[in-house]
């Protein structure tokens, strides 16, 4: 029996506009989806926050169990789900395959900490009992992306479960099934109480009030800068936390004593995975000047010869991009990149929504596909001459996401990489990477820091209490 039944995988009736849940490679309708309103929200909020203090109040092994079991379920009804992402957001199945083996290992990760210990004993100069205890914030507003939707959404709606909280799930209408309504299937099949997890699908007014509504303390958003930036304001307004995790325009530093037969793979699956739409890509491609030339030559044919089609009916290493804007914004950089003298050593050009892979030569400062996050499958690349050079050009502009450095030497590769600010950086290998027990996070324009994985989680998803406990009544002056 399928997971997910059209006409059945929405329980909770929305009040907004019907919205129809479109296969990007063929524009075909798979399935329509309500819209929630602004109402809904509110309506949720009330719901979730009614549900979760029984929940919270639940010992750690029956919440530990329900995340155990989604994790298996995911595995379990993997063929489904995988389609799903395939045909949906337009990901290969390996991309699929890889969104499924995230989201079950999130949720294994998540088990474990409903039975980490919850607080401290403290010392006291007081006769009494001092100790902090970590509790639920309550309920957990998370709005996720496009681009990963299963992955963005499970990293946060796991972990805020696991530790007592209710959520309310603001998928992006473009992935609604895949990045949302997926998820409430699996976890109302893997045991999970009503009340505790909502999906609405909607705009940007229905995240407006998920931020607003006082009955939501906190939200964990991933998205773009601008759309971080204003829902950070807004929940600064209203006084609660905002973990944001934005964009990139990440840099892949290769090095001269770099071998080329290795790192051509590399970069190319740093800039094209997923038609570029990560948020951790490889944007920027510096190479030490003494391979420069041969580096845009074999990344040119590389590009080149990658298929570009429809991933559930065709073998390709590249889907669609997500709609015809997303199209327009890509192409539309790359042809003003090559009005400002950038050479187009591959690609930049598209049929319908399959873009094909892109490389940029002789790139500057004042390139656009190399000054702003393309969000698409674009590799520009520049020379540079000393290590110096190259820590400057990959500290330069507004983000710090992802950082990648090829180089024979381990130890230099990481003592350059102290020298350029950034959240995450890989030596050896290219900026694209995510595991469930690893702290995910950027810094400036990329975010407010490590939010996901591990110790994170804790601090993200629940709150401090200071107790104190005495035998007998104080006593004061008055």
């Amino acid at each position: 029996m399928p997971l997910l039944d059209p006409k059945t995988w929405q329980p909770t009736p929305l009040s907004g506009p019907e919205h129809a849940v479109t296969e990007p490679a063929t524009g075909d309708t798979l399935g329509i989806v309500t819209l929630a309103t602004a109402e809904d929200v509110e309506a949720a909020a009330e719901t979730a926050r009614g549900a979760q203090a029984e929940w919270a109040r639940a010992p750690h092994f029956v919440r530990a169990g329900v995340l155990r079991r989604a994790g298996d379920l995911f595995a379990a009804h993997a063929d489904e789900l995988r389609e799903w992402l395939v045909r949906e957001s337009g990901s290969i199945p390996g991309k699929a395959d890889f969104e499924l083996h995230v989201a079950a290992q999130e949720c294994y990760e998540a088990a474990a900490l409903a039975s980490r210990p919850a607080g401290q004993v403290l010392p006291s100069e007081a006769p009494r009992l001092s100790y902090t205890r970590r509790v639920p914030v309550g309920v957990v507003g998370v709005i996720s992306p496009f681009n990963a939707p299963l992955i963005l959404s499970i990293r946060s709606v796991a972990p805020a479960l696991a530790l007592g909280n209710a959520v309310i799930l603001k998928p992006d209408p473009r992935t609604a099934v895949c990045g949302g309504l997926s998820l409430a299937a699996v976890f109302a099949e893997a045991g999970l109480p009503e009340g505790l997890l909502h999906i609405l699908p909607g705009g940007p007014d229905a995240g407006q009030a998920l931020v607003a509504d006082p009955r939501v303390p906190v939200i964990s958003f991933t998205g773009s800068t601008a759309a971080g930036r204003a829902v950070g304001e807004a929940a600064g307004r209203h006084l609660k936390r905002a973990h944001l995790e934005l964009g990139g325009n990440s840099a892949l530093i290769v090095l001269e004593d770099a071998d080329l037969d290795a790192v051509i793979s590399t970069a190319a699956w740093g800039s094209f995975f997923h038609q570029g739409q990560i948020c951790m890509t490889t944007g920027r491609h510096l190479v030490h000047e003494s391979l420069y030339t041969e580096y845009v030559e074999r990344l040119a044919a590389k590009a080149d010869s990658l298929a570009v089609g429809d991933p559930h009916r065709e073998q390709v290493h590249l889907g669609p991009v997500i709609d015809s804007g997303q199209l327009a914004k890509v192409h539309g950089l790359v042809e003003a990149s090559t009005a400002r003298g950038a050479k187009l050593a591959a690609g930049g050009t598209h049929d319908k929504l399959f873009y094909r892979p892109t490389v940029l030569a002789g790139v500057d400062d004042h390139t656009p596909a190399y000054a702003e996050e393309v969000f698409g499958p674009v590799a520009p690349v520049r020379s540079f001459g000393t290590p110096d050079e190259a820590a400057a050009l990959a500290a330069e502009g507004p983000y710090g996401l992802s950082l990648g450095i090829v180089t024979r030497d381990t130890a230099r590769g990481l003592d350059l990489a102290e020298r350029i600010p950034t959240g995450i950086v890989h030596i050896n290998d290219q900026t694209v990477n995510d595991e469930a027990v690893a702290p995910f996070g950027g810094i400036a324009a990329s975010g407010t820091g490590a939010r996901f994985g591990g110790e994170a989680n804790l601090e993200a998803f629940t709150e401090v209490r200071w107790t104190t406990v005495r035998s007998d009544v104080a006593s004061y002056p008055f």
